[in-house]
């Protein structure tokens, strides 16, 4: 088994999810005690979301960059970033390490094309909906990325960061999202992404009534199979 990095605690609701289901995979095809071989670097999001809204990503790549290197140096030989938003920084984080780095977008990407989906809405905080880095990478993939339109986005944004990262969870905002939800379907996307990690905490398959795409169980999957992939096989 090789040694999973998790950048983490952006914010830990999420974070802490990643590892409750690398861990409960492991030991899913493993059997008996088996757990992951894990290092984690778990952060105060409250200085993250400061730097996200003052822009600077500049700094917050520096900052992860190291804390990857970090992570690689004190065994881990994947890396694996427990956020959609801060993969706006994934460039350079992948030229800090020699290690194998997990890129969310891609891992995504493949679940939506191996569902036989051409066309995806995507929710997110309004980084990833509005910015290029995450919908470019989708698009690499051949797929067509429907993001809300105002106010929705303002809506699905503001959940995140006044509810989801403090663990709370309200059946009215769960309604909103649905909606939203309803109304990307209505211009042709016939799945969805749950492009914040944390937005798997309010909705999920049974909700949205069409294909649904969990983004952190899929990169902690994905993370797994990386981990227990045979030598030789593992890039």
């Amino acid at each position: 088994m090789r040694t999973i990095g998790l950048l983490g605690g952006m914010s830990w609701e999420s974070s802490i999810e990643y590892e409750r289901a690398i861990n409960t995979e492991v030991r899913r095809r493993l059997g008996g005690a088996h757990s992951a071989e894990l290092v984690i670097r778990s952060y105060n999001f409250a200085e993250i979301e400061r730097q996200q809204m003052a822009g600077d990503w500049r700094a917050l790549g520096t900052l992860l960059a190291d804390d990857a290197v970090s992570l690689q140096n004190a065994g881990a030989e994947i890396i694996v970033l427990c956020t959609n938003t801060m993969h706006i920084v994934a460039d350079q984080i992948e030229k800090a390490i020699d290690v194998e780095f997990l890129h969310l977008g891609d891992t995504t990407a493949r679940a939506v094309v191996s569902a036989g989906i051409s066309s995806v809405g995507l929710l997110g905080t309004r980084y990833t909906m509005e910015r290029d880095f995450y919908r470019n990478r989708l698009a690499d993939h051949g797929l067509e990325v429907i993001v809300p339109d105002e106010p929705d986005r303002g809506l699905v944004h503001q959940v995140i960061f006044d509810e989801l990262v403090k663990g709370l969870v309200s059946g009215e905002s769960r309604q909103a999202y649905l909606e939203v939800v309803q109304r990307l379907a209505e211009r042709g996307a016939a799945g969805i992404i749950a492009g914040c990690t944390e937005i798997e905490l309010l909705i999920g398959p049974d909700d949205v009534g069409m294909p649904y795409f969990p983004t952190a169980n899929l990169h902690a999957m994905a993370a797994v199979d990386a981990a227990l992939a045979p030598a030789g096989r593992n890039q």
